[in-house]
């Protein structure tokens, strides 16, 4: 098995930046077609908050309901717009999404960003990786819970234009569900042409549909003043401050823009949100608003009881399609997290299918489909509805929007040196506002808010363990491997008997200092070495991708007139590594020779973990670390070798 090493970069790289990083061509992100093709991509969540929201908020079955009256809808109408203000626009879009890393967002680019810069204070940069990390996982919290929330919310219109369809709701959903999880591994590139404009017609219709309400009771434009949410606050916080629980399902979805900008740019996402995202959700809101308070009976179902009747048979359908995109985006992200956790060390090399030619992002990961599906339909089954499901949604969004705003101050102190008086007051203030989101989601612990801390702590503990049990693999391995330069003398100088055979032979090695195992087994029991040796080691850089110009590193060792050089294979997060290709791009000069690779034999270490007695790590951990191994993807496939000519040799390790 071939280890993945942690590199160092420069911030620089314009090969792995979107369009608008690089400078002449910045014109070119800003196209209409990359705008719609963001609407399709990355709003679909936020985008779909408007069906679930105030619904939940006025929910009769909460645990803490919040009464109907024409304080509480002016009240938490006014929440829900200025905590969209303060946590999508200025959290996200004016702040968040100027910590790229080499033109990506997201969380796993905000560790890497403080794994890069916080070198200082090395304590500090633990604790906040290790709470990145546990955002992370608090994602695939969100990745489950958005496609059923999201799928069952839309089919729950049935019940408004036929209540007799009430049992058929959770059997449709599922049906939906199983399709969209069995498509996944056709790629999203056919499908993808078609969500920009099908979001485009959705966020006209809800802010129609929220025009014709507005029109009807215009007084509910007041709520647009943050006198209305303080006031709220301040003098109502026992109501208020339970309603927060729910409130933050308008912000659902706000990690995607973060998360997606490296595909469209952060100019193109932002003018996505603030001419027409933004705007069709507040119109939304403020529409229910206004049909809440003409008759507070329409809690049952405002954003389809807002719609004419005519149109509700269309507006269903258009919902499903729209939650549908919107299970999408957090579909395709958990394979982007997941695929860059395992290139980052965090999770075990995983199969990783691409499913278009022209799109790097565009993965299919089949471990974490299938996952996520049981998973899904599960929620699906055990819930039932989009109400109970929408307590547990919360605290997952709250968790990871907590942790994205510590870390991008800790990265605007660190990587910016932005004074730290601006810090301190700019941190405050959002840190609050996440907070007290964080804790009115707690009180709903009881009620299904603890679901995403379980599954954002299972897969933290999964990831913790992975990094650890490989840091105590790599010590013992190095340890059986020995000295690369002690084993090639000892080679040269003849001691063991060795027949040198034409052709060349590729070993996959984890760095320069130690010998590979396979090489080291082929000479001692096989007797026999290639005329050309080439040790190669895949480095995984803290960056997306690497441009071809920085690809490769050759360094002779000393002994290139022996035919044996060694080659370093740079490689991005976002990357997947095709072994035979990059030796493709070395020339004769580097090589002292033309490498024979049309019938190169291809050699891999390959790992078997024994637990031992040695008190490493606490013996629960050493088994799921055991078996976390057994989802490892086969090696020569990840590495894209070909099977005929690849060689597996097989070695023991305890941890």
């Amino acid at each position: 098995m071939a280890d993945h090493r942690h590199g160092t970069a420069s911030d620089g790289g314009s090969a792995s930046r979107p369009p608008e990083a690089r400078g002449p061509s910045a014109h070119d992100s800003l196209r209409l077609a990359v705008v719609i093709g963001a609407l399709g991509v990355v709003f679909g969540d936020i985008g779909t908050s408007p069906i679930y929201t105030l619904q939940t908020v006025f929910n009769p079955s909460d645990p803490h309901p919040v009464p109907v009256t024409t304080q509480n809808v002016y009240g938490v109408v006014s929440l829900v717009f200025w905590s969209v203000v303060i946590i999508v626009t200025v959290t996200y879009v004016l702040l968040a999404m100027r910590a790229d890393n080499d033109g990506e967002g997201g969380i796993m680019a905000l560790i890497t960003l403080v794994r890069r810069w916080g070198s200082r204070g090395r304590r500090a940069t633990t604790v906040l990786a290790a709470l990145g990390i546990f955002g992370a996982s608090l994602f695939f919290g969100d990745s489950m819970i958005t496609p059923a929330i999201s799928v069952l919310s839309a089919v729950e219109g049935l019940k408004v234009v036929e209540p007799s369809l009430d049992s058929a709701v959770v059997p449709i959903t599922a049906v939906i569900i199983i399709v969209l999880f069995l498509v996944q591994r056709r790629g999203t590139a056919a499908v993808g042409r078609v969500f920009g404009p099908v979001m485009i017609v959705w966020f006209t219709a809800i802010g129609a549909s929220g025009v014709a309400g507005i029109v009807d009771r215009p007084e509910i434009l007041r709520a647009l003043s943050p006198t209305y949410a303080l006031g709220f606050l301040v003098g109502h916080f026992g109501t208020a401050f339970f309603a927060l629980a729910a409130v933050v399902l308008a912000v659902t979805g706000a990690e995607a823009l973060y998360a997606d900008m490296g595909h469209f740019g952060r100019r193109s996402i932002t003018r996505g949100w603030l001419f027409l995202v933004f705007p069709a959700c507040v119109l939304s809101y403020l529409g229910q608003g206004a049909l809440i308070l003409a008759d507070p009976k329409n809690i049952s179902s405002p954003f389809f009881l807002l719609v004419p009747e005519w149109g509700r048979w269309p507006m269903i359908v258009l919902a499903t399609a729209a939650t549908v995109i919107a299970s999408q985006a957090v579909i395709t992200g958990a394979y982007s997290v997941a695929s860059q956790a395992a290139q980052l060390g965090y999770l075990p090399r995983l199969r990783i299918a691409h499913t278009s030619e022209s799109t790097i992002g565009q993965i299919y990961v089949p471990w974490i489909n299938w996952l996520l599906m049981v998973s899904v339909l599960t929620l699906v089954f055990a819930f039932r509805s989009s109400a109970a499901l929408a307590f547990a949604f919360g605290m997952a969004v709250t968790g990871t929007i907590t942790i994205t705003t510590l870390l991008f101050f800790y990265v605007a102190r660190a990587k910016w040196g932005t004074p730290k008086w601006l810090v301190a007051i700019g941190a405050s203030v959002l840190l609050f506002v996440d907070l007290l989101f964080v804790a009115a989601n707690m009180t709903k612990l009881v009620h299904g808010a603890w679901l995403p801390l379980l599954i954002g702590l299972t897969a933290f503990t999964v990831m913790t363990t992975w990094q650890r049990g490989r840091e105590l693999v790599t010590a013992q391995r190095a340890h059986h491997e020995g000295p690369l330069p002690e084993f090639i003398d000892h080679l040269r100088s003849g001691e063991v008997a060795t027949l040198r055979i034409p052709g060349t032979a590729v070993f996959l090695n984890r760095g320069k200092q130690t010998a590979p195992l396979a090489m080291r087994a082929n000479v001692e029991h096989n007797h026999v070495r290639h005329d050309q040796v080439v040790i190669l080691s895949i480095e995984t850089q803290t960056v997306p991708r690497v441009p071809a110009g920085e690809r490769l590193a050759v360094d002779d060792l000393g002994y290139a007139d022996d035919g044996i050089i060694y080659v370093t294979a740079r490689f991005g997060y976002m990357e997947t590594p095709d072994v035979p290709g990059t030796l493709a791009m070395l020339t004769p000069a580097q090589t002292e020779g033309t490498l024979q690779l049309d019938q190169a034999s291809y050699f891999l270490s390959k790992i078997e973990l024994r637990r031992g007695k040695a008190p490493t790590m606490a013996p629960w951990r050493k088994r799921l670390f055991i078996a976390t191994s057994y989802i490892t993807a086969d090696a020569a496939e990840y590495f894209g070798l070909p099977r005929d000519r690849t060689v597996i040799m097989g070695s023991h390790i305890e941890v």
